[in-house]
C-alpha cells in the first residue's frame, strides 16, 4: 500500500483517522494501524518488524542499565541489526561477487527483501547509539517503542525518524486544528508532486531507459535523464512531504527531508539539501565518529569515500549504486581539494549548472540496470552514438500535461531565489524541526486551493492513467 493508492486514500486512511481521533488509546491505534498497513504488502515480514522492535527495545533497556558492559552490548545490538540488513539485502549481492571471482559455485540465494528494512534498521541503530551516549532515556514501554518502530507514515520510504526527534511526543502529543490543517496541506502538496509531476515525467524516462543507448542520439539521451532527474526528486520529496504531513495530522513532528536540492551550488551544498535525514544520519553516526574532518586531510578524504560508498550500498545491492555513491564521494573530495573555493568565486548560476551536471551524471548510474548500460548511456549523452531519435518524449505518449509537468518540475526544482538575509548560513545546517505555529493561515483561498489540488490528484488517480487531461493529447 502506498499513500497515492486508492486503497489508502479512500479506505485505510479515513478509517484509521476516525479511530485515531475518536478512541483514547492513540498509541495502540497507531501501532495496530501501522501493522495492518505493513501487512497489506508484506504480511510475512510483520514478525520480522516486531522482532526488530523487540531486539532494539531490549538492548536499549540493557545498555541504559548496564555498567562496564555498555560498549559490548552496544556492539552486539548494532551487529544484530546489521546482520539482519546484510542477510536480507546483501547476501545475494556478495554471493554473486564470490561466484564471479571463483570462490563460490552454485545458484544465488533467493531472498525476498522486506519493505522498509533499510529504514527501520537505521532507526534501531540510531536509538541504541543515542541511549549509549545518554542523549535520550531508554523507552520503558515496549508498546510505545513498537509504535515508534512501526509508524506507517515513515516506515516504507522515510524520512529516517530518530527516536530522540519525537521522544517528547511518544507519550503525549497535542492535536490542534492548525496542526491538522497544516498536515493536510503538506500531504496534498506531496501528493501533487508525486501524482502530477513525478508520474508524468516517469513515462518518457522509463521508455527511453528501456532502449539500447546506441539507438539514442544525444538530445534523446539528455531528455531521458532530465525526465528522470525531475521524477526522482518529486517522487521522493513528494512521498516525504506526504509522510511529514501525516505525521502532523497524528501529532508528530518529523524531520524535513528536502530543501530545494537542485538549487545547490556545489555537491557539498547538494548533500545538505538532499535526503537530509539520511545524510545527517551518516554524518552523526559514521562520519563524525570516524574523525570527520578533524583528522589529517588524507583521513578526511578516506572518511568521505567510505561514507558515500556505504551510502550508495544502502540505496541498493548493486554496482550501479556503489558507483553512484563513490561518484559523489569523489566530487566531495575534489571540492575539499579546492573545488569548493573555486565554485564560491564563480557566479551562482555557474555553480548551480556544474552541480546539476554532476548530479545528472550520477543519476544515470542510479537509474540504469547495470554498469555497462550506464556507460553506454553516458556515451549517448556525449555524442558517442548517432542513434535514430524516434523516442523523443514529444513523439511517444507524451501529452500536453506531461510536457507541462516537466517544465514546471524543472522550474520548481532548479529556480534559485535571491537568498534572504541569513539564508546562506542557515543552508549549511540541517533545517530545524519546527512544529506548526498556532494561527496557521486558514482562509477561503487556502482551503479552495488545497481542495482543488487534492481533487486534481484524485481525478488523475481515478482515471487510471497518468494524465487527468486525457482528451488533450497531441
Amino acid at each position: 500500500m502506498v499513500f497515492s493508492s486508492a486503497v489508502f486514500l479512500f479506505y485505510f486512511f479515513p478509517c484509521f483517522l476516525l479511530l485515531y481521533y475518536v478512541l483514547p488509546w492513540k498509541n495502540a491505534v497507531l501501532l495496530i494501524g501501522s501493522l495492518l498497513f505493513y501487512a497489506w504488502g508484506e504480511p510475512r515480514f510483520v514478525p520480522l518488524l516486531m522482532l526488530s522492535a523487540f531486539l532494539n527495545y531490549s538492548f536499549g533497556y540493557l545498555i541504559a542499565r548496564a555498567g562496564g558492559q555498555r560498549k559490548v552490548l552496544l556492539g552486539l545490538g548494532i551487529g544484530l541489526n546489521l546482520a539482519m540488513l546484510g542477510y536480507y539485502k546483501y547476501l545475494g549481492f556478495f554471493a554473486g561477487i564470490l561466484n564471479a571471482i571463483g570462490l563460490r559455485e552454485g545458484a544465488l540465494p533467493a531472498i525476498v527483501l522486506p519493505l522498509g528494512i533499510s529504514f527501520f534498521v537505521f532507526q534501531g541503530i540510531s536509538y541504541l547509539i543515542d541511549v549509549y551516549r545518554r542523549d535520550i532515556t531508554a523507552q520503558s514501554s515496549f508498546l510505545r517503542f513498537a509504535m515508534y518502530k512501526a509508524m506507517f507514515p515513515q516506515l516504507i520510504a522515510g524520512p529516517i525518524v530518530r527516536y530522540r526527534q519525537i521522544a517528547h511526543e511518544v507519550d503525549q502529543r497535542s492535536l490542534t486544528n492548525e496542526r491538522i490543517w497544516m498536515g493536510f496541506r503538506l500531504f496534498v502538496l506531496g501528493m501533487a508532486q508525486k501524482v502530477l509531476i513525478a508520474n508524468y515525467v516517469a513515462l518518457p524516462a522509463d521508455r527511453i531507459f528501456a532502449v539500447d543507448p546506441s539507438k539514442l542520439d544525444a538530445p534523446g539521451a539528455w531528455i531521458g535523464i532530465a525526465c528522470y532527474t525531475i521524477q526522482i526528486l518529486f517522487d521522493f520529496a513528494g512521498y516525504s512531504n506526504m509522510a511529514i504531513g501525516i505525521g502532523h495530522m497524528l501529532g508528530f513532528t518529523y524531520p524535513p527531508n528536502f530543501n530545494r536540492p537542485y538549487a545547490a551550488t556545489s555537491i557539498t551544498d547538494f548533500w545538505r539539501r538532499w535526503h537530509i535525514s539520511l545524510s545527517s544520519w551518516f554524518r552523526d553516526y559514521l562520519y563524525i565518529p570516524l574523525g570527520g574532518n578533524r583528522a589529517s586531510p588524507v583521513r578526511t578524504y578516506f572518511n568521505l569515500a567510505l561514507v558515500f560508498f556505504l551510502c550508495g550500498l544502502w540505496h541498493g545491492a548493486a554496482w550501479t549504486f556503489v558507483i553512484w555513491g563513490l561518484w559523489h564521494g569523489a566530487l566531495l573530495v575534489l571540492e575539499r581539494l579546492g573545488g569548493a573555493a573555486l565554485l564560491a568565486r564563480l557566479p551562482g548560476v555557474v555553480g548551480q549548472a556544474w552541480t546539476m551536471l554532476c548530479v545528472m551524471i550520477g543519476w544515470v548510474f542510479f537509474r540504469a540496470d547495470n554498469v555497462p548500460y550506464a556507460l553506454k548511456y553516458l556515451g549517448s549523452m556525449f555524442g558517442a552514438y548517432d542513434g535514430v531519435a524516434v523516442l523523443h518524449p514529444w513523439q511517444h505518449d507524451l501529452t500536453r500535461t506531461a510536457a507541462c509537468a516537466l517544465a514546471i518540475g524543472i522550474v520548481l526544482a532548479c529556480w534559485r531565489l535571491r537568498p534572504k538575509a541569513g539564508e546562506k548560513a542557515e543552508a549549511k545546517a540541517v533545517p530545524a524541526i519546527v512544529a506548526p505555529r498556532s494561527g496557521v493561515l486558514v482562509n477561503g483561498a487556502s482551503v479552495l486551493a488545497t481542495t482543488a489540488l487534492a481533487l486534481l490528484c484524485i481525478a488523475s488517480l481515478a482515471a487510471g492513467t497518468y494524465n487527468p487531461f486525457i482528451y488533450f493529447r497531441f
